[in-house]
This record gives structure tokens, C-alpha cells and sequence, in this order.
């Protein structure tokens, strides 16, 4: 076993648990750090010297680059038994990613890179979704920008293989419901993510009103980051708002709810995440990338999605690209 997958497990197991999102993460951090390391086997002492790695990272990398299995996660495997067994064959079964961001908006890296990280990491497709005009702190694009963009990513699709990068935004939900970008330009798209990014301490009831407006838009495909937390930090509360009336308008449209892997956010919760599985909804796992390691971060996401019994039929980033363009292209019919 290479230390990045064994590294890369610990943290599916950890997510798999429910562990501390700091001690996820720190899996997950010593794997991109592992990267620079030759093949062959490395002491522990030599694994401290790279930034992010610990104690307890670098002896996993060290007994797993001497070709055994680390006992940390032997442990944890022995632990979950065959149940998590179910996540990393539905992890498996992972064809793309729904929501990176790029240097045109608040990511740190061409979507280029994103679209290559992507790709190394075995997906078929991954979705580019820099944020809509009126998130000025992210660098939103406006309508021109996002033409601009289009061009762009048609220009790099027609040089590359079978892989493909496909079009889409995240786009923020206005106070009113509406979605922040013209509506000729979001048809244009393949995906469409909607997000919540203001106001996210209103009362419930406009909140409510607010986010079922969104979902029931036909142009809206997954309804992103629903509650808005933070759970390192500082932290910042979850959004309230109505889940059965939210989740049920996401059920009854076809929006897929997003599975946010990003360790900060663990969003939705796992007491909305069950009530939106009971409520028949669909889902992605989505990574909200906003650097080409962290597109290896959605291990927590399907480790979260298996232990809610979700399977490949409702996880629409486990579909070959013409199905996920089919179902997304029914939005127009969507009401």
C-alpha cells in the first residue's frame, strides 16, 4: 500500500466515524504532502521534515512505505468492520466532481490544473464553478467574464482526451431567490450550482422562502453548501431555515443536494443529511476546491454519503458524464 492511499484511508475512516474535523484533515494534509517523497522506503524521521506532517502521519508513512499495512489503520479498519466497506466502493465508483473554483475567481490555480488534478485522480469529468458577479470578495465573474470563460474551457476541452471539464458556476442566491447571473448565460451551462453566501443569520421563514425559490428554479441543478457552517475556527452557526420544506422541493425538482467535503464545512450536518436521504433527494459530493489537493478531499464526502445507506443511483457524481449532462439538461423541463 502506498502512504497516500493509506493516508487517504485513515481519513475516509476518520470521516467514516465522525472524528474531529482537524484530525481529518491532517490526513488529508499529509497525503499532498507526501507527494515529493521518492519511492522506496522513508523513516519516520525523514516523513517529520515535510510541512504538515506529524508524529502519527509520518510513522503511517513510514510502515506504509515499507510496504506493510500501518497499524493505525489496521485499527480502524477492524474497528468499522465490512460496513465501511460500502463507502469505499461507492468511493470507487466516483466519476467526477461538481464544484471547484479557479484563479478567475476566489481558487488559487488555473482551472487548468484543477481540470488536470481531476483528471490524475481518476474522474471522468469535474465541473469548473467560479462564483456569479455580486461576491465581490470572491472575484465573481460578471456576464462578460463568464463568456470569456466558456471560450476558454471549450478551447481546452477541444486539446485534451476523454476527460472533460464542463461548464458551470456557482452561483449565489439573492435575497429574493433569484440566482446572480443572467438567465441566457446560465442556459448556456452545464451545471449550475446555487448557494447561499449572505445574509445566512435571516430569520427562518425568509430563508426558507429564499432557498425553495432556488431549488425549484429549473435553471438550479445542486443546491450547494445548504447551511452555511463552519465547524473549525472561529466557526459560524448554520443557517435555519425549513429542511423538510427545502429538501422536499429538492426531491420533487430533481436538485441534488450537495455533500460538501471540505473539512470546514461537513455540510449539511448529519441530522439534515438524514433527513434529506429520507426525503428522497438526490446528491453530489462535492469538494469546493480551491486548490488542486484538496480535489482529493472527497473521501470524507462518500464516507458520509455510505453511512446514510446512499448508493450510485443517488449520487450524481458517481454517473458517466452523459448521464449527469442528461439529468442536468432537464432542468429547462424542471418546475
Amino acid at each position: 500500500m502506498e502512504p497516500v492511499e493509506a493516508l487517504r484511508r485513515i481519513a475516509f475512516l476518520l470521516e467514516w466515524n465522525g472524528a474531529s474535523p482537524y484530525r481529518v484533515r491532517a490526513f488529508h494534509t499529509a497525503a499532498e504532502a507526501v507527494h515529493v517523497l521518492p519511492p522506496g522506503p522513508v523513516d519516520a524521521v525523514r516523513a517529520r521534515s515535510l510541512r504538515g506532517v506529524g508524529p502519527v502521519t509520518a510513522e503511517v508513512i513510514a510502515q506504509a512505505s515499507a510496504g506493510g499495512t500501518p497499524s493505525y489503520l489496521a485499527r480502524l479498519e477492524a474497528a468499522a468492520g465490512p460496513a465501511a466497506r460500502s463507502g469505499w466502493e461507492l468511493l470507487a465508483a466516483a466519476k467526477g466532481d461538481c464544484h471547484l473554483h479557479s484563479d478567475w475567481s476566489d481558487g488559487g490555480h488555473p482551472f487548468e490544473e484543477m481540470a488536470e488534478a481531476a483528471r490524475a485522480l481518476g474522474h471522468r469529468w469535474a465541473v469548473l464553478t467560479d462564483h456569479s458577479p455580486r461576491l465581490t470578495i470572491a472575484h465573481g465573474l460578471s456576464a462578460e467574464r463568464l463568456r470569456l470563460q466558456l471560450d476558454a474551457v471549450a478551447a481546452y476541452n477541444a486539446r485534451t482526451g476523454s476527460f472533460r471539464l464542463l461548464s458551470g458556476i456557482e452561483c449565489d442566491i439573492l435575497e429574493d431567490g433569484h440566482l446572480d447571473q443572467e438567465a441566457e448565460l446560465l442556459g448556456r451551462l452545464d451545471v449550475v450550482v446555487a448557494s447561499v453566501h449572505s445574509k445566512l443569520r435571516s430569520e427562518p421563514e425568509p430563508m426558507t422562502a429564499r432557498m425553495v425559490a432556488a431549488v425549484r428554479n429549473p435553471q438550479t441543478n445542486v443546491l450547494g453548501h445548504c447551511t452555511g457552517r463552519i465547524v473549525t475556527g472561529r466557526g459560524r452557526p448554520q443557517s435555519r431555515f425549513d429542511a423538510e420544506a427545502v429538501f422536499t422541493a429538492c426531491a420533487e425538482t430533481g436538485t441534488a443536494v450537495e455533500i460538501n467535503c471540505r473539512p470546514e464545512r461537513r455540510d449539511p450536518p448529519d441530522d439534515l443529511l438524514g433527513l434529506a436521504a429520507e426525503a428522497g433527494c438526490l446528491f453530489a459530493v462535492d469538494t469546493d476546491a480551491h486548490a488542486p489537493g484538496q480535489l482529493q478531499w472527497h473521501t470524507s464526502g462518500y464516507a458520509r454519503a455510505a453511512r446514510f445507506g446512499l448508493g450510485p443511483e443517488r449520487v450524481v457524481t458517481t454517473w458517466p458524464r452523459d448521464r449527469l449532462l442528461a439529468w442536468a439538461g432537464r432542468a429547462g423541463a424542471r418546475g
